[in-house]
């Protein structure tokens, strides 16, 4: 009887994963209150936005349609924490940002949620 190898390629959302670098929420609140000049990304919509999020946080919508103009404006050379509701928009977000030259990129891993 001959075994054929059957290979498991890891998903799209692995490998970007093991491209970043990612914070918990503990090290992503240290992280905004302790490094200078890191700024705070948040890339929610404006309505989840009313629902709170970290205090001095600058908004860029990940889903509005000059999110990547708007995204063009910052600073290449400045330390990022970014953060959405699940991770998701986040992870694409430091994807985009990784592959647009910035250096210094930190993606919240699990999300921002109030409670």
């Amino acid at each position: 009887m001959m075994v054929k190898e059957i290979y498991c390629t890891p998903g799209l959302w692995q490998r970007l994963k093991r491209e970043l670098r990612h914070l918990s929420k503990e090290e992503f609140l240290h992280a905004a209150r302790e490094w200078p000049g890191a700024v705070v990304l948040d890339v929610r919509t404006s309505s989840e936005c009313t629902q709170g999020g970290y205090p001095g946080a600058q908004h860029l919508d990940y889903l509005h349609p000059d999110f990547l103009d708007q995204l063009e404006t910052l600073n290449r050379e400045a330390t990022y924490l970014v953060y959405c509701r699940t991770g998701r928009r986040s992870l694409r977000v430091c994807t985009l940002m990784k592959n647009s030259g910035f250096g210094n990129v930190y993606n919240l891993e699990s999300g921002w949620v109030e409670g």
